[in-house]
């Protein structure tokens, strides 16, 4: 377990508070050689925003160039975590970034299905929502506590949440077959072959059935959305409760 320096807070995972305007001027100073808007991984998640855009752009019309965009601005997604560690490029804003591209790319996708499966468009309004609300409350929640990233979840905390964060195989895997899912989805209304494997696949398309084996992933993974935004709620609720007791402490002394 992690050394505690003071209740409630862990040494390893607390963060300084910077003013904002000494960010802004620093931001506005740095020099080429040290420009975070420039390190490699940063570079490799506007590549990531122009691919999802052009993935959007042919959504409507040319499913091949859609799929192969938004699949490469989706695996990408894999190399620029590895580019910052192996290069010493980790930072905030590329973080945020990371996160900010997922949300808007599988909300955009999760947009056109609703528009394509209309008897199904509250769910997808519902996954765009959960998606959003978990992930913001959650790193919202993680910079409240100090911590340094919202993936730093120990798991006195929550269990599933440590695992699903510290094990990059996992969160590969969850994020990968969640998003290989929808994408199944959206070519099932461009592909109408069966694959003829016999038995019970023979009317199947290849998109049916990669959504039939990618389902229990999903699920898994919006079940995940569902712990992170009660955990995030709860932790939200305590630092209120810390706060109201230490005001009422202040005010006794007073």
């Amino acid at each position: 377990m992690p050394e505690k320096t003071s209740k409630g807070r862990r040494k390893n995972t607390s963060i300084e508070v910077v003013d904002a305007k000494q960010a802004v001027d620093l931001a506005t100073a740095q020099t080429y050689s040290e420009n975070v808007f420039l390190f490699v991984p940063n570079l490799i998640g506007y590549t990531r925003v122009i691919l999802a855009g052009l993935s959007l752009h042919f959504m409507s019309y040319h499913p091949k160039y859609c799929t192969l965009l938004y699949v490469v601005s989706c695996l990408l997604d894999a190399v620029d975590g590895q580019a910052a560690r192996a290069l010493g490029q980790t930072s905030k804003f590329g973080a945020v970034l990371d996160m900010v591209t997922d949300r808007c790319t599988t909300s955009c996708l999760l947009c056109y299905l609703s528009s394509a499966y209309p008897n199904w468009a509250i769910f997808f309004q519902f996954l765009i929502a959960l998606d959003f609300a978990s992930h913001y409350m959650h790193m919202y929640s993680s910079l409240l506590t100090g911590s340094r990233s919202h993936k730093l979840v120990t798991s006195d905390v929550s269990r599933i949440l440590s695992y699903y964060y510290n094990d990059s195989r996992v969160l590969f895997v969850m994020c990968a077959g969640n998003e290989l899912f929808f994408v199944s989805l959206y070519l099932m209304k461009w592909t109408s072959t069966p694959i003829g494997l016999g038995g019970y696949l023979d009317t199947l398309t290849w998109p049916q059935l990669v959504a039939c084996l990618s389902f229990l992933i999903f699920f898994g993974k919006n079940a995940i959305n569902v712990v992170q935004l009660w955990k995030a709620s709860k932790i939200l609720v305590g630092v209120d409760l810390a706060e109201r007791a230490a005001a009422r402490e202040a005010a006794k002394k007073e």
